[in-house]
């Protein structure tokens, strides 16, 4: 349907801008009359066509009326620089050119023309394909619009379902914790320091997001372990480590699910106490068999955990901390996530300085 002069202006938020590009003055003034007489008020007239791009990028352009055969850059080289701009709305080029041949009219569409006028012109027929071209791209600009409005739309309800599950998450972890002797600070303390190792590590910024959010839920797993064990204020017997050891397997079961976030988690449940070496639990998984995430959690759980005042235990120094990291390179830990610890102790204990306990 074709929209009037007015209908245009209303939708645009602006009269529709048309640049009119042609080497003689004398034509330059006979389109802008023709077009001003039927309404046509934001032109811009150019002579030279070295300044079509600069003038095309200053504002939003809704039609180029273009001359062909011009000196110093012709209209096919303009029309080639105008597609160079990867413009996604890029405005239609009119051809109105004195050069009839077929071979100049295939030339022109192949260059990107949209329409084709011969000189001299029909003024009726010159306004018809105007009115076409400017009805064609207003139709355009909406439906890429439209579709902004909808990736938007989408992309706030993705959003706001990424934070659903991430409280959710989040509420699993304050649940294990409620059972625990650990404190909440522990969890921020160390799910901050496992991101700040990843950071350094060369992960992106958007997986060191994902595992900032999912290493709070490394110990989920102890919603299923008895309060006669988790909470004994001894060293544990054979048989309760037995118990103790299956919340890696209880966490993975529970956290089992689709999505980055829930992938993720699960990952750092069921992997933060093996080992490199083999030793460790649940599966006895060796080096780089271990998911990195694991791998980096491990090192940022068991170092805040020497630091912390347990019932069974007392909070060790930082430097015996520290050496102990260090000595289990290659056994407990990667040796290169070690390296990475080293670089980064300082602000390791700037974030334990951040959350205390309290």
């Amino acid at each position: 349907m074709m929209q009037t002069m007015i209908e245009r202006t209303a939708i645009l938020g602006r009269e529709p801008r048309i640049l009119i590009v042609d080497d003689e003055p004398a034509n330059l003034l006979l389109l802008a009359t023709v077009l001003r007489k039927a309404g046509y008020n934001n032109l811009v007239a150019i002579q030279d066509p070295r300044q079509v791009v600069a003038r095309y990028v200053e504002a939003a352009v809704d039609l180029v009326v273009l001359d062909l055969n011009m000196p110093l850059v012709d209209g096919f080289a303009v029309m080639e620089r105008i597609r160079r701009l990867d413009d996604r709305l890029q405005a239609p080029v009119l051809v109105l050119t004195a050069q009839r041949s077929g071979e100049h009219v295939i030339a022109a569409f192949s260059a990107g023309a949209r329409d084709f006028v011969s000189k001299p012109f029909d003024i009726a027929e010159l306004l018809a394909r105007v009115r076409n071209l400017l009805d064609a791209h207003l139709a355009q600009r909406l439906m890429h619009e439209r579709q902004a409005v909808l990736e938007e739309v989408v992309r706030q309800r993705t959003h706001a379902l990424q934070n659903s599950r991430l409280q959710v998450l989040q509420r699993l972890g304050q649940a294990a914790e409620f059972r625990d002797e650990e404190t909440g600070n522990h969890i921020l303390r160390m799910s901050h320091t496992a991101a700040l190792l990843a950071g350094e590590s060369g992960w992106s910024d958007e997986d060191t997001e994902l595992l900032l959010n999912a290493a709070p839920m490394h110990d989920i797993g102890k919603i299923g372990i008895p309060d006669r064990i988790l909470r004994k204020p001894g060293p544990l017997d054979a048989a309760e480590w037995a118990v103790m050891r299956t919340h890696c397997e209880i966490g993975a079961r529970l956290l089992k699910g689709e999505g980055e976030l829930m992938e993720q988690a699960r990952a750092v449940a069921w992997t933060h106490h093996e080992k490199w070496d083999g030793s460790g639990y649940p599966r006895g998984l060796r080096g780089e068999e271990i998911p990195a995430a694991g791998r980096l959690c491990a090192i940022a759980d068991v170092f805040d955990a020497l630091l912390s005042v347990r019932p069974y235990k007392r909070a060790w120094s930082v430097d015996s901390a520290v050496r102990h990291i260090r000595s289990e390179a290659g056994r407990h830990f990667d040796p290169e996530a070690v390296r990475v610890f080293d670089r980064c102790l300082p602000q390791i204990l700037d974030i334990r300085a951040r959350y205390p306990d309290v």
